[in-house]
């Protein structure tokens, strides 16, 4: 038998009540998110994320106790699956260029592909991170996306190729600002600046300009 459908002894299977119980919750969890995304925290209200989710008002205040709660569950999601999502991205320490420019284009079009998650921490800072302040662990989430830049700056800077003197959270938010930037006032800045930036080649020369920024920033290379 297979190592991959063997199963762990130690791990009691769900009942049917409680695969139910948890595919209510998950419904909630998406239907929320798109509301939340669509609406804001305070648009988003209890009866329109359970008409969403095909549920009913009480089965959102026995799960999470009330739309804070959820909302509060929401981010926790969102950044869950960021995290998840840039833990697939490939780390060769024996190419931190390469690796670099991987980091780079997942952020950059993450941001770019999952919009709900813009929207949402819009309205968070709208709320001055009142919510954010309750997750479990919230630095964690942060942690997790600064830690991969930590592991490619160290294998750039053992090599020579990247600067001592960068810090792997300044790198961090330097990428992570010019890819939720061009987001979050993409619909703005596209009529101050008179071209759309939703189009593909608009979004692909911006990526470029980014990932050339933050090359250059790290590099010990000196530009001729």
């Amino acid at each position: 038998m297979p190592e991959s459908s063997k199963k762990d002894p130690h791990v009691k299977p769900l009942n049917a009540r409680a695969r139910s119980a948890n595919l209510t919750r998950e419904s909630v969890l998406k239907a929320a998110i798109k509301v939340f995304a669509k609406y804001g925290l305070n648009g988003g209200s209890i009866e329109k994320i359970s008409s969403a989710a095909k549920s009913h008002d009480r089965m959102i205040y026995y799960y999470f106790g009330n739309k804070e709660g959820l909302f509060v569950a929401v981010l926790e999601e969102i950044y869950r699956r960021f995290n998840e999502a840039e833990a697939k991205i490939i780390i060769d320490k024996n190419d931190p260029v390469g690796s670099l420019k991987r980091l780079i284009e997942f952020i950059v079009h993450y941001y770019h592909d999952h919009p709900e998650f813009v929207t949402i921490l819009n309205s968070e800072n709208l709320h001055r991170g009142k919510h954010v302040s309750k997750l479990k662990l919230p630095t964690q989430y942060s942690s997790k996306a600064i830690n991969v830049f930590y592991d490619i700056l160290i294998a750039g800077q053992t090599s020579g190729v990247f600067r001592q003197d960068v810090q792997a959270r300044d790198l961090y938010m330097m990428v992570a600002s010019m890819g939720y930037f061009y987001q979050s006032n993409r619909f703005t800045l596209s009529t101050f600046l008179g071209e759309k930036l939703d189009q593909v080649e608009t979004f692909e020369s911006w990526e470029k300009f980014v990932m050339q920024a933050v090359l250059r920033t790290v590099s010990t290379k000196k530009e001729p």
